[in-house]
């Protein structure tokens, strides 16, 4: 191939970042180096994809040779491999671009994410997509020819690094569009130099992708058979070394779980398994194939919103584009995978797809597909599904603000921790709480706080312990935004224990309802007193009938915005009403008796506002003045030595 250096050789320094990228990844993917193959071959088949969708408006682009294709060649003499296809290429800004930084959002978050194991590294190097750098696994210097089609010959450029600190551009002429990357292997690796090696890996990794990858088959000579005829010789070819069926077209009985998780890796570029996938074919009025997955593990920028996410979006095997969020909606963006329209145009753009009522078909029926897919999880594999859930339980909580049309399935779908275990891992699901209700009871009742400790100790769950009803204790920061667009689930109201009044309907008895009412007028006096000195700081002062070892709470009004939606307002920057908690105090407890008999009314009035420190303390780990109530606490104990 002929080629000439017209406007001599530029130097430029790598970003930062992939210097980074390349060192990691030369040390954690050691074990795993093979997978070079894999990525090379993934971007090249996604340049044969990127080209066939180009030429939908410009046919000129194939410039006569239609038949995409990536070769894999090698020199064993040379100790090298050539991985060559024919799709879009590159022009010289574009190499400089896509070989020498990481255009990529949440690269700072991956980078503070790596923790120096190797194992645990080499996934996150995985998710981040490592691509075109995994070359340097195994080769101690790459060289990429490329030309953009339709492009002049002349516009080639080709760029080359030993993958230290810098890579050299140079202009050249290239005859055919496409993209050349020629690996000098390090000496240690010259095993993959080798024929049936590389076909080996290209089985292995790469049998289902959809463009043809070929491999040269040396010439077979003139040969005599046992009767002494001549077999004429066989000229050498370049054969088609992997399947080359789009593997979602396939029958799923043609299919076995290794070919549906090497595709996964082709097109997620993850170096795990994925947990699960869902394979469907739709016919009817509306005819697609969506092939969904469920990773394993979260990627680093799950929360990144400006990441674009979404499927590989193919209309009539075509590839249309990467990254189509209108077809899952975010709750579930954590899904991979692809979906095959019959329907669509093939000239359709992100903008058509915002508003057509085809994708809104694909988008209803995706998003089926995987809430019943995690249903199916959550009852027949318990365990799998924990795993899920630890990973990305709490994008899942947004789906009910989200997607009202699906709340009753994603509320099935839903893990909280509870009273009925003993560890802070959210494994109860409404369904088994629901299961576990005594008779009588009507509600589902719940706790939200800022950790799982504040919830478990909070005093409000006394009663509850008392006569044995699970407490349900949620304490994401979600949660209180959940509950806010989920108030009942199976025709159970959700009620938070430590709100209004508290009713536990028939699971109180006659005989306990009519001791609170006598308990309430007992009390009036002293609830009248302790009124009157925090009558700036609290909505009311009750008798508590939920308490039984604690001397007091604070609860919220039923009609009242909580505590912990109010804190998460404050964090985002948003105005916040001017809330005062309902004060309740267990007038049976020692101390509290204790305070109501003290006489003098300023010692009174210290006992009464500590007990209403220790009780917002309690509830929202936290109290405006901290320094206030350290001095009442000395100031008491003090006089209790005197």
């Amino acid at each position: 191939m002929a080629e000439s250096a017209t406007q001599g050789k530029q130097t430029h320094g790598f970003q930062t970042e992939v210097k980074q990228l390349l060192q990691l990844m030369i040390h954690s993917l050691y074990s795993n180096k093979e997978i070079f193959l894999r990525e090379l071959i993934s971007n090249a088949a996604d340049a044969s994809d990127k080209l066939r969708f180009e030429a939908l408006s410009n046919n000129d682009l194939y410039e006569g040779d239609g038949n995409l294709r990536v070769r894999v060649s090698f020199d064993e003499e040379k100790n090298t491999i050539t991985i060559d296809d024919n799709g879009i290429g590159m022009t010289q800004e574009e190499a400089a671009e896509h070989l020498g930084t990481i255009a990529k959002s949440g690269t700072a978050d991956f980078f503070q994410n790596l923790s120096g194991d190797n194992a645990k590294d080499s996934q996150l190097i995985g998710q981040f997509g490592v691509g075109f750098y995994s070359a340097f696994i195994v080769a101690k210097k790459v060289v990429v020819r490329s030309r953009k089609a339709g492009a002049d010959a002349s516009a080639g450029v080709e760029w080359t690094s030993e993958g230290e600190g810098d890579f050299t551009l140079e202009t050249i002429t290239k005859e055919n569009r496409g993209t050349e990357i020629t690996l000098f292997l390090s000496e240690e690796e010259k095993e993959f130099a080798n024929d049936w090696k590389l076909r080996e890996i290209i089985k292995k990794y790469s049998d289902h992708i959809s463009t043809p990858v070929e491999m040269w088959k040396n010439e077979i000579p003139e040969s005599e058979g046992e009767d002494g005829e001549k077999i004429a010789a066989i000229p050498g070819e370049w054969e088609v070394i992997n399947k080359a069926d789009a593997l979602w077209t396939l029958d799923k009985s043609e299919l076995e779980d290794k070919d549906y998780q090497e595709f996964y890796k082709h097109i997620s570029h993850d170096f795990d398994d994925p947990m699960t996938w869902a394979h469907n074919k739709v016919e009817g009025k509306s005819e697609y194939t969506s092939l969904l997955y469920i990773p394993k593990k979260a990627p680093f920028d799950l929360w990144n919103r400006d990441k674009q996410r979404g499927l590989k979006l193919y209309v009539q095997r075509v590839f249309i584009m990467d990254d189509a969020e209108q077809f899952m909606p975010t709750y579930l963006r954590f899904v991979k995978g692809l979906v095959d329209s019959n329907d669509l145009p093939l000239n359709v753009s992100r903008e058509i797809l915002q508003d057509n009522k085809i994708t809104q078909t694909l988008r209803k029926g995706c998003t089926s597909r995987v809430l019943k897919m995690l249903d199916r999880m959550g009852k027949n594999d318990k365990e799998n599904y924990q795993v899920f859930w630890d990973e990305f339980g709490q994008v899942l909580k947004e789906g009910p603000a989200e997607d009202m049309v699906n709340k009753e399935a994603i509320a099935k779908l839903l893990r909280f921790a509870s009273t009925h275990t003993d560890n802070a891992t959210q494994s109860v699901g409404f369904a088994d709480y629901v299961e576990r209700m005594k008779e009588g009871q009507d509600k589902i009742y719940y706790i939200v706080a800022d950790s799982y400790e504040a919830a478990k100790n909070n005093p409000s769950l006394e009663i509850f312990r008392k006569k044995g009803i699970e407490v349900v204790l949620m304490f994401d920061r979600i949660d209180e935004w959940l509950l806010s667009h989920l108030n009942d689930f199976d025709g159970k109201s959700l009620v938070s224990v430590t709100r209004g009044d508290l009713d536990l309907g028939d699971l109180d008895d006659e005989e306990t309802k009519k001791a609170q009412e006598d308990a309430d007028k007992t009390f009036e006096s002293s609830v009248a007193r302790m009124k009157e000195v925090l009558s700036a700081d609290v909505k009311d002062v009750k008798v508590s009938h939920r308490l039984t070892d604690s001397p007091a709470c604070i609860v919220t009004d039923s009609s009242d915005m909580s505590s912990q939606m109010i804190e998460m307002m404050k964090q985002m920057g948003q105005p916040v009403p001017d809330v005062k908690p309902v004060f309740e105090v267990n007038m049976e407890h020692a101390l509290v008796k204790h305070i109501d008999q003290v006489q003098d009314e300023e010692q009174y009035k210290q006992w009464v506002e500590v007990l209403l420190d220790q009780a917002t303390l309690a509830e929202r780990g936290t109290m405006t003045d901290p320094g206030s109530f350290i001095k009442r606490m000395n100031d008491l104990m003090l006089s209790l030595t005197k």
